[in-house]
């Protein structure tokens, strides 16, 4: 609901200045395809109308970048129409069997870690057995699209990336400014390890002391993203009792989907008496990692890292939190980096969630736009703070020949640190 009391969806005016940010309207140019026409949608849904196969195509075109909020004078919260709308189609049964099939398979391995782990496993094997050059050859990819497109997202790893784990507490260097809990996250810690250790090192090099509690499964944004309440509410609540009970001051993120969800709980919640002021203390306490370490002095001195960094600003770091500045200054105090801005980098990159696994012609169209930007640049380096914009960028830069590496804020902070090159991944 808004301030008003009403549904967030009747407070839309129809200004129209949400069009020019709105990447599937920019693409499309159609009406139902950009945020008031599918405001429209929902507003007929709450009306009473069953979704039609028409209508739950256009909310699904939408990325959730978020970046009409930013935009939007009436201060719309978009974000509650589109994820209830979606939980109205999830309860309808109007998807197609295949369909329903396909997001049944993904939500039954992204959220699950483990599960994850265990497919990065086989994974690794399949590439280092050579199935994977076999099954190219001989076009068997092909009769299998969706796993080809899996392939064509997940990085490279070493077997001691895929069999990498987080320590339960790592000290701080020198006297102790404070004790912080860090989200491991699923992707991130699956298919970015390096980030997490990244992370660690740099925490305990500025004073801080930082327990990741065992056990932690998905924060639920996948989930509450696509529509699935009531999954994503069991996922955060078990995830909201695990960080609690470590007794940290503040809990840290350092994957922009989960925190955008995670600071943003009483919503989810609000029809839970039991939860609902719980989950908004919760909220209060959660930062992302760059937005943390910019709101302190630095204690650790940097080293240089000279060279041209180009800076990618994931939607839900920059439009759903709002935190713009931090990760820029952070990169702008390493002595040596000259930091640019990607052109057009408040347009989405269509990763967006599992935007680029469903939508795959749309979000295609967005990587190659993202793409030709972040070369245009000139620069060598690109740095994301979001698992999935560095997947789908990096994706489509390998698929282009480029160069281009790649390297969460947090990394690059952490090699200035260390006094180590540039720690990226390659395009």
């Amino acid at each position: 609901m808004s301030g008003s009391g009403r549904h967030p969806a009747l407070d839309c005016v129809h200004c129209g200045f949400c069009l020019p940010v709105c990447p599937t309207w920019l693409s499309w140019g159609r009406e139902p395809d950009s945020p008031r026409g599918r405001i429209e949608i929902a507003r007929a849904m709450l009306d009473g109308a069953a979704p039609s196969p028409e209508m739950v195509g256009h909310l699904d075109s939408c990325l959730g970048c978020m970046a009409c909020i930013a935009a939007c004078p009436s201060g719309v919260r978009y974000d509650v129409v589109i994820e209830e709308a979606r939980a109205r189609v999830e309860a309808s049964g109007t998807r197609t069997p295949a369909d329903a099939g396909r997001r049944s398979a993904i939500f039954s391995l992204f959220p699950h870690p483990g599960r994850l782990r265990v497919a990065a496993f086989f994974l690794w094997l399949w590439r280092a057995s050579g199935l994977r050059w076999l099954t190219r050859a001989s076009g068997l990819v092909r009769l299998f699209p969706f796993l080809g497109r899996l392939d064509a997202l997940a990085p490279d790893l070493g077997l001691a990336e895929v069999t990498a784990s987080l320590p339960a507490h790592t000290p701080a260097t020198g006297a102790s400014r404070g004790r912080v809990a860090l989200v491991g996250g699923c992707v991130q810690r699956v298919f970015f390890p390096g980030v997490n250790a990244a992370t660690l090192r740099v925490l305990s090099a500025e004073g801080y002391e930082v327990v990741v509690p065992e056990g932690q499964g998905c924060c639920g944004a996948l989930s509450v993203h696509a529509g699935r309440d009531e999954e994503a509410r069991g996922m955060t609540r078990a995830l909201v009792e695990r960080l609690e009970a470590s007794g940290a001051d503040t809990f840290l993120v350092n994957a922009a989907g989960c925190g955008s969800h995670l600071k943003d709980l009483g919503h989810l919640f609000a029809a839970d008496p039991a939860w609902h002021d719980r989950a908004v203390a919760f909220s209060r306490k959660v930062k992302d990692v760059t937005e943390f370490l910019a709101a302190v002095p630095a204690r650790a001195p940097r080293h240089p890292l000279p060279g041209k960094l180009a800076y990618h600003s994931p939607c839900h770091l920059g439009h759903a939190q709002g935190v713009q500045e931090p990760p820029r200054a952070l990169l702008r105090a390493i002595p040596g980096v000259e930091l640019v801005e990607v052109p057009e980098g408040d347009q989405c990159c269509g990763s967006a969630g599992i935007y680029n696994l469903v939508q795959v012609e749309a979000s295609d169209e967005l990587g190659a736009r993202k793409a030709r930007n972040v070369l245009a640049t000139g620069a060598p380096f690109l740095a994301s703070a979001n698992p999935g914009c560095t997947l789908q960028v990096l994706r489509v830069l390998r698929e282009q020949g480029a160069s281009v590496q790649a390297a969460h804020p947090i990394e690059i902070l952490d090699a200035s640190i260390q006094g180590r090159p540039f720690p990226g991944r390659r395009g």
